[in-house]
């Protein structure tokens, strides 16, 4: 390449289409992102156009192999109590004496928020890709989805609770043997704006390798 045209693409050996240009508003929103609990979202739920914008977002993750090592289960309207009701099956069966206020209370598990969607983790053995970072790709997909509920203007949280580790429960749900939830995010409307909370101090958590 003559040395004119090398000048033209390249600013300090770095390739000007490679330049990096800041998002100040994208960091802001990074910075201000907190879970919301489940009871405290309110409806009206994401429109439809709102929960593929979601989605889309949620699948554009790093997923070494492109095995697409997860898939989602979306919860809304009629379909959280129908839900609910695998969820109250499981736990009448643990729990026989329950009293119905602690059934109620189970039933509605994904009916307390507008919007629920399951992160599935569908990792298995692969002869190159190992199973760990196939679960990391899963998790890397409800993070991404609770952030593009947030960049959206709704509250979201992701958490999972005991019938998300009951298989019986998975089952109902249609959720193969081989596959495990990731994480339920319930999403919907904050009704009053959320307070953080402490985070850890960077040099807490933080290290560079070679230096005392």
């Amino acid at each position: 390449m003559p040395v004119q045209n090398a000048a033209i693409f390249l600013v300090g050996r770095v390739p000007r289409a490679a330049r990096i240009k800041p998002m100040p508003d994208a960091l802001e929103l990074l910075k201000t992102r907190r879970s919301i609990k489940p009871v405290e979202l309110a409806g009206p739920a994401p429109s439809a156009a709102e929960i593929e914008t979601l989605l889309t977002i949620a699948s554009r993750v790093p997923d070494h192999g492109k095995l697409v090592p997860w898939r989602f289960i979306v919860f809304e309207g009629e379909a959280r109590l129908a839900a609910g009701e695998a969820i109250v099956a499981a736990f009448c069966a643990k729990y026989p004496q329950a009293k119905p206020e602690h059934i109620e209370a189970e039933r509605i598990r994904l009916a307390r928020a507008p919007l629920v969607i399951a992160v599935v983790s569908r990792a298995a053995p692969h002869v190159k890709i190992p199973e760990w970072e196939q679960v990391l790709s899963a998790g890397a997909a409800a993070m991404s989805l609770v952030l593009a509920a947030h960049a959206l203007g709704y509250g979201a949280t992701w958490i999972t609770e005991w019938y998300a580790y009951d298989r019986g429960v998975l089952a109902a749900l249609g959720l193969k043997e081989n596959e495990r939830i990731a994480g339920f995010v319930h999403i919907g409307r904050p009704g009053v704006p959320p307070e953080d909370r402490p985070r850890p101090a960077l040099d807490e958590i933080t290290t560079r390798f070679g230096t005392r």
